[in-house]
C-alpha cells in the first residue's frame, strides 16, 4: 500500500510540474492597480524572437510584427534606410528579390499584404467552458471590488467551486458531482492515459484558452501576497476546474487541429522590414552618441544642483528643459535608487514592493510623524483625512446599498448633476482648485519621515525594518560610483516620478516602473535621507566620496502628466531655502517648455502646454492624458555628456554611467542585470501591445469595464485583458503613436568588460542572443569606436 501511495504521489508531482512548465507559456500578469509593463511573452524568451512570435500565433492567435500601413509609413517618413535593408534581405535569405531598396521594400510589402492578417481565429469548442469559468475567476479573484463575497473562498479555488457549482444552473451537474478532493487528482483522471506530450498540448491549450486569466493566476502564485495566503488559488486547482468542464460539456480536451510547438521556417517578410526599421534606428541612434563622445568634455562651471532623474523615458524631455533653465547637471539612475524597499505609507494599510519585480524586498520602511515640532500638521492631516474617509464610506454604503441608492439620487440628483457638469466642462479649472485645496491640507510627508534606521525589528512580513549602518552606506556609495560622482554641490536633489490621471484603471501604469508601478517619491525620500546621515557621510568620506558639510540631499517628485516637480522641502533648513527658491523657480520655467513639448505630442496647442496637460489630468473622459513610455525605443547607458546636446524625443531610457569609476564592471553589471532587463520588459509590452492590441493589449478604455480591482474586461465578461489600452499606443484609431522597435542598448564602456558580463549571465545573454534586445558598445578604449556582435567569439566592429 505504501509503494502504491508513493507511486501516486510521484504521478501527481509529475502533473504538478509539467501543469507548471505549460503555464509558463502565458507570462504573468500584474493587477491593474500595480500594472507591472512586462514582456506577455517572457515564458517563451528561451527561444529567439522570430521562433516565439510564431509559436505565440500559434497559441494565442496573435500577429507578431507591425502591419503594411505602419511597415508604409515607416518607410515613407524616411525610418527605414535604404542600404539597411540590401543587408537585411541577404542576410534572411530573400537576396533573389531584384531592383532597387524600393523596389525590394515594395515587394517584400506585397508579400505582408498578400498573407494579411496571420491571427488565427481561436477555437470555439470551448465558448461554454471559459462563460463558466471566467464568471467563477472573476468573483474568486475579486481584490476588494465586491460588496458580496463568494462563499468559502478561505479554501482555495478548486474546493469553494466544489462547493458552489451546484448551485450554478449553467454548470452541468456531473462537473462537480463527481470530483475528487485533490486537484491533482482530477487532472490525473482525464490525462493518466495521455501521452507525456499529449498532456503538454493539453495544459497549453487549457492555459492558451484564456492567457489573461491564466497569466493573472501565474503572478499570484508567485507574488503569495495576503490575498493568494487567505484565498488560494493554485495552477492545478485551476486546470482542474477548467478539464471537469471540458468533460462536462463533452468538449475535447485539445481543439481540432490543434498542433504543438512547430520549426520556424525563416524570418517572415513582415519580420525582415521590422529588422530593417530597428538597425536604421539603432545605427542612427550609435552614430550620434559616438560622435558625442569623440568632443573633449568641456570643463564647465560648479553647478546650482545636482538632479538625478529615474531612467524612465519621460525623464528626458525635464531634463533637457531643466538643463536650459540654469546650471544644473542631471543624471539618470534607475527610480528605487537601489534601494529595495517594502513601503508602507502614513494613511496606507498595506505595503508595497517599491523596487523592480525581479528584486526582492529587503526592508520594511514606514512613513512615521517624526516629532513635536509637526504635531500641528500631522492632527490637521489626520482632520482632513478623518472627514474624507468617513464621507467616503458614508457614500459608499449609500451608493452599494440594496435599498439607498434610489433615494440618494433624488435627494443629492442636483448636486451630482453639477459636479459632473463642472468635471466635464471645465476640468482644468477643477484641478487648479483641487491644488488650491490640498495647498491647505498637510501631506504626510509635511509631519513624516521613513524609517530608514534599523531597530532590531522584524515587520509582520519577515523584513527587518530599515537598514543598518553598513547597509546604508553601500546603496550610497554604489550609485555614486556608477554614476561617476567625486564633487558634490550645495544642493543634491533625488527625483522619483508618479502621475496624476482621473477615471483611469491603467492609472499605475504611467507611475515608476523601477517602483513596481509606484510613485517613486517614497523612494527619493529614503535615499535622501540615507545621504544625509552623518554617519553614513562619514563612513562615504573614508571610502574616497568627500562630502562637504553644507552639501544637502533634497528628495522631490516628478508629476509626469503634467510635468510639475514637487520638492519635499519640510525639513531644508535655512541655510538652504534660497538655493530651495532658486531650484523651484527654474523648475517652473522648465514645466512650462516641457509641457509645451507634451501637449503638441499629444496632438494639441502646444502654446496652451500647461494649462492643457493639467486638463488632461483632470478630464475623467480624456482617455490620453499622457503617453506614459510610448515611443520608447533604446536605453543609454554612458555620462550624460554622451546625450545632453542630442534631442532623443523621449524615446531613450538614459542611466548614468562612468566607465573610468568602475575598473571591475560590478556597477555595470549591475545596470545591465536590473534596469537593463526591466527596460526590456518595458518595451516589449508596448512593443506586443501595439502590434495585436487586441491579443496583448486591453482594446479601447471606451469599451473597457475593471472588474475585481484586478484588471479588465472588453464588454461584460470574459477574459481578463493582458496589456496597455490603445490609448497608450495609438494617436487615432489607425493611426499609430508608438513605433513598435525591439529596444536597442548603447553602453559607454570597454567592450571586453560587457562581453565578461554577458559571459558569466546566461539569462541576460540568452536575450542578446535570442534577439530581445540589441547592444552597441561605445568604446572609449579603442577611440569610441562600435562594436557589436558580443556574443561571439571575435568582436566585430560596425
Amino acid at each position: 500500500m505504501k509503494a502504491e501511495a508513493a507511486e501516486i504521489e510521484r504521478k501527481h508531482e509529475v502533473l504538478r510540474e509539467e501543469i507548471e512548465d505549460a503555464a509558463s507559456t502565458v507570462g504573468m500578469l500584474w493587477p491593474v492597480h500595480s500594472f507591472v509593463t512586462s514582456n506577455p511573452l517572457s515564458g517563451l524568451e528561451d527561444r529567439s524572437f522570430h521562433e516565439a512570435v510564431e509559436r505565440a500565433e500559434e497559441l494565442f492567435g496573435a500577429n507578431g510584427y507591425p502591419d503594411s500601413k505602419t511597415l508604409e509609413k515607416a518607410w515613407r517618413e524616411g525610418r527605414i534606410q535604404p542600404e539597411v535593408l540590401e543587408r537585411k534581405t541577404s542576410e534572411h535569405g530573400y537576396e533573389h528579390i531584384d531592383g532597387t531598396p524600393k523596389e525590394k521594400f515594395e515587394t517584400l510589402l506585397d508579400r505582408v499584404e498578400q498573407r494579411g492578417d496571420t491571427s488565427l481565429d481561436q477555437p470555439r469548442e470551448w465558448d461554454e467552458v471559459d462563460a463558466v469559468i471566467t464568471k467563477w475567476l472573476s468573483v474568486f479573484l475579486d481584490q476588494g471590488r465586491a460588496e458580496w463575497d463568494m462563499p468559502s473562498r478561505q479554501k482555495g479555488f478548486y474546493d469553494a467551486w466544489r462547493e458552489v457549482a451546484g448551485y450554478d444552473p449553467e454548470v452541468p451537474d456531473a462537473a462537480s458531482s463527481e470530483l475528487p478532493d485533490y486537484p491533482l487528482e482530477a487532472v490525473a483522471d482525464v490525462v493518466s492515459n495521455l501521452s507525456p506530450q499529449r498532456r503538454r498540448d493539453v495544459f497549453e491549450s487549457q492555459f492558451a484558452s484564456l492567457p489573461g486569466w491564466a497569466s493573472f493566476i501565474r503572478w499570484r502564485v508567485k507574488r503569495g501576497d495576503g490575498w493568494q495566503s487567505e484565498m488560494p488559488v493554485t495552477l492545478p486547482g485551476y486546470m482542474a476546474v477548467r478539464l471537469a468542464l471540458v468533460d462536462a460539456f463533452d468538449a475535447p480536451p485539445v481543439p481540432e487541429g490543434w498542433e504543438g510547438s512547430k520549426a520556424t521556417e525563416g524570418v517572415p517578410p513582415e519580420g525582415v522590414l521590422t529588422e530593417t526599421w530597428e538597425e536604421s534606428y539603432r545605427e542612427s541612434l550609435v552614430e550620434a552618441v559616438s560622435s558625442e563622445a569623440d568632443k573633449e568634455d568641456e570643463e564647465g562651471g560648479d553647478p546650482l544642483a545636482k538632479m538625478v532623474f529615474c531612467i524612465d523615458t519621460r525623464s528626458e524631455i525635464i531634463r533637457r528643459h531643466i538643463e536650459d533653465a540654469g546650471p544644473y547637471e542631471t543624471h539618470g539612475f534607475a527610480g528605487f535608487f537601489g534601494v529595495p524597499i517594502r513601503y508602507e505609507g502614513y494613511d496606507d494599510k498595506v505595503s508595497v514592493d517599491a523596487h523592480p519585480p525581479i528584486l526582492e524586498s529587503r526592508h520594511h520602511v514606514e512613513n512615521q510623524p517624526c516629532g513635536h515640532d509637526h504635531s500641528h500638521a500631522k492632527e490637521e492631516h489626520d482632520r482632513w483625512s478623518k472627514l474624507a474617509k468617513t464621507a467616503g464610506g458614508v457614500l459608499k454604503k449609500l451608493k452599494t446599498n440594496a435599498t439607498t441608492p434610489f433615494a440618494l439620487v433624488e435627494k443629492g440628483g442636483l448636486g451630482y448633476g453639477l459636479a459632473m457638469a463642472t468635471r466635464t466642462v471645465a476640468p482644468d479649472r477643477l484641478y487648479a482648485a483641487a491644488r488650491s485645496v490640498s495647498g491647505h491640507v498637510p501631506d504626510e510627508n509635511d509631519f513624516c519621515e521613513p524609517t530608514v534606521d534599523a531597530n532590531g525589528d522584524e515587520s509582520e512580513d519577515g523584513l527587518p525594518y530599515g537598514m543598518t549602518l553598513e547597509e546604508k552606506v553601500r546603496y550610497a556609495e554604489s550609485a555614486f560610483e556608477s554614476m561617476g560622482w567625486d564633487s558634490f554641490p550645495r544642493l543634491v536633489v533625488f527625483v522619483g516620478h508618479g502621475s496624476h490621471t482621473t477615471n483611469n484603471p491603467f492609472d499605475s501604469s504611467l507611475d515608476c516602473g523601477a517602483c513596481a508601478a509606484n510613485p517613486g517619491g517614497p523612494n527619493a525620500r529614503v535615499f535622501a535621507s540615507i545621504c544625509n546621515d552623518d554617519e553614513v557621510r562619514a563612513e562615504l568620506a573614508q571610502r574616497g566620496f568627500g562630502i562637504p558639510d553644507d552639501t544637502l540631499f533634497v528628495a522631490a517628485e516628478h508629476n509626469t502628466t503634467t510635468d510639475e516637480i514637487t520638492i519635499y522641502d519640510s525639513d531644508v533648513p535655512e541655510s538652504h531655502q534660497d538655493d530651495i527658491e532658486k531650484l523651484r523657480s527654474d523648475l517652473a520655467e522648465a514645466r512650462e517648455g516641457a509641457a509645451e513639448e507634451r501637449a503638441d505630442s499629444l496632438g494639441a496647442d502646444g502654446t496652451e502646454g500647461r494649462r492643457e496637460v493639467e486638463r488632461r489630468a483632470a478630464d475623467w473622459a480624456e482617455t490620453q492624458p499622457e503617453w506614459g513610455l510610448a515611443g520608447n525605443a533604446s536605453f543609454v547607458v554612458g555620462p550624460r555628456r554622451l546625450t545632453e546636446d542630442l534631442d532623443l524625443d523621449g524615446r531613450a531610457f538614459l542611466h548614468s554611467y562612468d566607465w573610468e569609476n568602475d575598473p571591475d564592471g560590478d556597477a555595470l553589471e549591475g545596470i545591465l542585470l536590473g534596469p537593463m532587463v526591466v527596460t526590456q520588459w518595458i518595451n516589449s509590452q508596448y512593443y506586443f501591445a501595439s502590434v495585436d492590441n487586441s491579443a496583448y493589449g486591453s482594446g479601447s478604455k471606451v469599451t473597457q469595464n475593471p472588474v475585481g480591482n484586478v484588471g479588465v474586461y472588453q464588454g461584460n465578461g470574459g477574459d481578463v485583458m493582458s496589456g496597455l489600452p490603445s490609448e497608450s499606443l495609438y494617436a487615432s484609431y489607425e493611426e499609430p503613436y508608438h513605433q513598435p522597435l525591439r529596444i536597442s542598448v548603447v553602453v559607454h564602456a570597454p567592450a571586453e568588460n560587457v562581453v565578461s558580463i554577458l559571459k558569466e549571465n546566461k539569462a541576460v545573454a540568452s536575450l542578446v542572443e535570442n534577439g530581445w534586445l540589441n547592444i552597441s558598445v561605445v568604446d572609449p578604449q579603442r577611440g569610441n569606436e562600435v562594436v557589436t556582435s558580443l556574443l561571439k567569439q571575435q568582436t566585430a566592429s560596425v
